[in-house]
């Protein structure tokens, strides 16, 4: 009977290698709130190579089941449009699908991985071609210190992924010869399989009502245990996300995720809009935007900061962009944002400071 085998950090090479050359599935360990989700005590599903565990946005704790073939395509197709095989750096958690991927690429094409450092601290000068794979806020955080600037200017590619880029990112990157490369994917896709708004060859895009759905060989096999989940997001090898987006000029541009659209008052306001609106306002991560239930409005658009930024401020700079409907109409200041292990804002987390915090904040 065949069960998954535990491991982390640079085990998963050698571990990785061996699940894609027919040998037992392997799953990075994850954090221990995620682990029921493995079911290390029952037999692995058919054609499993690596199972890795994911709680999205809604907090549920799932286990993603990739095959070796998907893991394959997906690593060859990322090689393909970067320009070539070559060596990588990991400086990502490897218990989630990017860090993954990192390795599972040069496993795939016989070249060499090395761990790095989330703060890219001890980022190593490139001796060859060589990719990296950072989510924005360690791009961020890296362009502010000039020897990790100068050395990312050496990489072949950067690709950023995990959540959309702040506004004037990628232009700060470039400005410093930095070569970054926006990917789109999930846990689902073995990662990005959307590179800079384009689909890897091999891979589609598919709009309903401006609902994504990924299509591909790079598609999960399922969810671990969980068949009803499975159909639900499933079909064949396509994948239904929980994201909106539309093509423009040729390049899929990714709006937000469909539960993003609240009604509040009799007005639909669109989450992603209000929050990248707070972004080039007041600059990425200093304003959280959150839904919460409300008697009078039925949903209440609220704010959270850990700045001094006061309520009246935030609404002056926001209605020219917004209208009065969009804005939030409180905000509340907490001892500092919640952030994952992949450096994406945790919504559910602030959300619960949000009820802590009580009912210390202004509101109009």
């Amino acid at each position: 009977m065949v069960r998954l085998r535990l491991l982390s950090g640079s085990a998963l090479v050698d571990g990785l290698a061996l699940a894609l050359a027919g040998g037992d599935p392997v799953a990075p360990v994850p954090e221990s709130r995620l682990l029921p989700a493995l079911a290390v005590d029952r037999p692995v599903e058919e054609g499993a190579a690596a199972v890795v565990t994911t709680s999205g946005t809604t907090g549920d704790p799932k286990a993603v089941v990739l095959g070796a073939a998907a893991i394959r395509f997906s690593a060859g197709a990322t090689h393909e449009r970067l320009g070539g095989p070559a060596d990588w750096v990991c400086a990502l958690p490897t218990q989630h699908v990017a860090g993954l991927m990192t390795i599972a690429r040069a496993v795939v094409a016989g070249t060499s991985v090395s761990f790095v450092a989330p703060d890219l601290h001890d980022l190593p000068r490139p001796e060859g071609r060589t990719y990296l794979s950072l989510v924005a806020a360690q791009l961020d955080r890296a362009l502010g210190q000039p020897e990790v600037r100068a050395t990312l200017a050496d990489y072949a590619a950067v690709l950023v992924g995990g959540s959309a880029m702040p506004p004037g990112l990628r232009e700060r990157a470039a400005d410093q010869g930095v070569r970054i490369v926006a990917t789109y994917g999930m846990s689902e896709t073995c990662g990005g399989c959307v590179y800079d708004g384009v689909p890897l060859d091999g891979v589609r895009v598919e709009l309903d009502q401006e609902r994504i759905s990924l299509g591909g060989p790079m598609a999960f096999l399922g969810y671990r245990l969980r068949p009803e989940l499975t159909r639900k997001v499933l079909d064949g090898d396509l994948v239904r996300t929980n994201d909106r987006g539309r093509w423009a000029e040729g390049r899929l541009t990714v709006l937000g995720r469909t539960d993003d659209v609240v009604i509040t008052g009799g007005s639909n306001v669109d989450l992603a809009v209000v929050q990248r609106a707070c972004d080039v306002e007041f600059g990425g991560g200093t304003v959280v935007v959150l839904a919460v239930p409300d008697q009078r409005w039925g949903v209440r658009v609220v704010a959270l900061t850990a700045t001094a930024l006061s309520l009246e401020e935030l609404r002056d700079r926001l209605v020219p962009r917004l209208g009065p409907s969009g804005v939030p109409r409180e905000l509340r200041r907490v001892a500092g944002m919640a952030y994952t292990s992949m450096g994406k804002i945790d919504k559910a987390a602030l959300l619960r400071s949000w009820y802590e915090v009580g009912e210390h904040g202004d509101t109009v």
